[in-house]
């Protein structure tokens, strides 16, 4: 699903759990998502790349639409 650039839906994403132990592709993934620690919240675009970077991290974050 890509954003439609006349709406400008953001996502709010908030990083739950701990990267460390899980593997350096989902640390990576996370610090892409512009995650630095826990509890830490960032406000993207609603792109499909982004929405993917979520997916392959969705038992660490939470997300939800703005």
């Amino acid at each position: 699903m890509t954003a439609n650039p006349k709406t400008g839906k953001k996502l709010r994403v908030t990083l739950l759990k701990s990267p460390y132990g899980t593997g350096k592709s989902h640390m990576a993934t996370v610090r892409g998502l512009g995650l630095r620690r826990r509890h830490h919240t960032v406000e993207l675009e609603d792109t499909s790349a982004v929405r993917g970077m979520i997916n392959k991290v969705a038992y660490m974050v939470k997300c939800e639409e703005i």
